[in-house]
């Protein structure tokens, strides 16, 4: 049995990652850097899970139209890590809310965190004086109170003790919920809301810096990380589902694993890291009761769709900036994907969490969309074609009352890793990244430690 030392007892360390979604990657990425022996598995041909790229009419687009901030420490660590030049992959952009017609937000460069915040509160435009003062009230109280509350309840009611009104709600507060947690207000996570507040607006300024990339999410981090991964020693296979994970009974205290593909072959680890999605995650674990309530907690979450719809203008068409957002209609955010990747005249509007669109057609979808951005930019014209992209399951619903599964389980060396895992942040490359690190980093201690059978 490949792995095993001549006693038959003890399995040399040799990890397994189930599945190349950003989690997956970035914990094979760890443990390659630490010399350890690993092999990812990635049951799509392509890696990157939902942040990915797709080839439609001679361009690449992405799965899911993505920003990232200045606050996603781990994930910009695992760029460079990877070789990615941040400062030429990705635009820059000092914080800027645009909600068409009716607010903007802009974020003074010369002011310190949270300073330029709270500065940008009080001179943003479409708001009341009344208004301006109640956002300065309610982020100078999450700042006072550690940006934690006692216990969590829906975001709409923390907004509403904390007397923000309806309009200071849809254009701020709902619009930044939406981007963050993919959930909508009346259900969404306050303490989670407040983590990403916290560590984006609160510590550096750079931390609110929106990081729009240039380049589909494939080539910008699943290609360069998977290159990394292979370039020290770790085995990477696409288009390998697994079937079943189970316990090495051939190992010292049956702290090994076999993991069967759904080809029939078979492998044996001392580690294994399981990052799927969870509703892919729990059919692994039939035969490892030890994994029965992380099942159970992965079972119960309940998702939020992301729809991104891709607009094709003539090649002169443009806006006046990268990102501009939408507090009615449909349309949540509209990219412009010519001013960020050369995609001349191609918008990309993004749809967050449940809603009236789901009701409607991809085709219906598209041509609702079409009128809304022609009647705010005229100028534009009308579309060559469009293109929906629907995620129906793009993250879990990042509610107020969810419990999450924790990386570490309770059969030793088998760890999660994904975004709904136990964690500070939503369903955002972040979150994903760090768990995969989190659940690497418990690797490498307990092998350093000696602990690993």
């Amino acid at each position: 049995m490949a792995g095993l030392d001549d006693m038959g007892e003890k399995l040399a360390p040799h990890i397994a990652v189930i599945g190349g979604g950003c989690a997956g990657l970035a914990a094979a990425a760890k443990l390659a850097e630490h010399g350890l022996q690993v092999t990812l598995f990635e049951s799509s041909p392509n890696l990157g899970g939902r942040a990915r790229g797709v080839d439609w009419k001679g361009l690449r687009l992405d799965n899911g139209q993505h920003i990232l901030l200045g606050a996603y420490q781990e994930t910009l660590s695992l760029l460079k890590q990877a070789g990615v030049d941040i400062d030429q992959k990705l635009v820059r952009l000092p914080l800027k809310l645009r909600m068409h017609g009716e607010f903007e937000l802009t974020a003074p460069s010369f002011l310190p965190a949270p300073l330029h915040i709270l500065f940008g509160l009080l001179s943003a435009t479409g708001l009341s004086w009344k208004d301006r003062f109640s956002a300065l009230r309610i982020m100078t109280w999450m700042r006072l109170s550690g940006f934690k509350i006692s216990q969590d309840m829906p975001l709409e009611r923390y907004l509403i003790q904390h007397k923000q009104s309806p309009r200071l709600v849809r254009l701020l507060w709902e619009p930044l919920c939406l981007a963050a947690l993919n959930t909508l207000v009346a259900q969404a996570s306050t303490q989670v809301f407040l983590n990403v507040l916290r560590d984006s607006f609160t510590k550096v300024k750079s931390n609110s810096d929106m990081l729009l990339p240039k380049e589909d999410l494939s080539t910008l981090i699943a290609e360069p990380v998977a290159n990394y991964i292979q370039n020290h020693r770790g085995n990477i296979r696409t288009a390998t589902a697994i079937s079943e994970i189970t316990k090495d009974t051939q190992v010292k205290n049956n702290q090994g694993f076999i993991v069967k593909t759904e080809g029939g072959e078979e492998f044996h680890f001392s580690h294994v890291i399981v990052a799927t999605s969870p509703f892919r995650a729990a059919p692994l674990f039939e035969k490892l009761t030890e994994l029965n309530h992380a099942a159970t907690l992965a079972k119960k979450l309940t998702y939020q769709p992301i729809y991104t719809v891709y607009l094709q203008y003539s090649e002169d068409a443009k806006l006046t900036m990268p990102m501009i957002g939408f507090a009615q209609g449909l349309s949540q955010w509209v990219f412009d994907r010519g001013l960020l990747y050369g995609q001349h005249g191609l918008l990309a509007v993004v749809i967050s969490a449940e809603g009236d669109h789901q009701a409607l057609t991809q085709e219906q979808l598209a041509v609702e969309i079409a009128e809304e951005l022609s009647v705010a930019f005229p100028e534009l014209g009308q579309p060559l074609w469009h293109k929906v992209i629907a995620e129906k399951r793009a993250t879990f619903s990042c509610t107020y009352i969810i419990q999450r599964p924790a990386q570490k389980t309770a059969l030793a060396n088998l760890y999660l890793a994904g975004d709904y895992t136990e964690g500070d942040y939503p369903a955002t490359i972040e979150g994903a990244v760090r768990s995969g690190v989190l659940c690497a980093n418990h690797i490498i201690e307990s092998i350093q430690q000696g602990t690993t059978p």
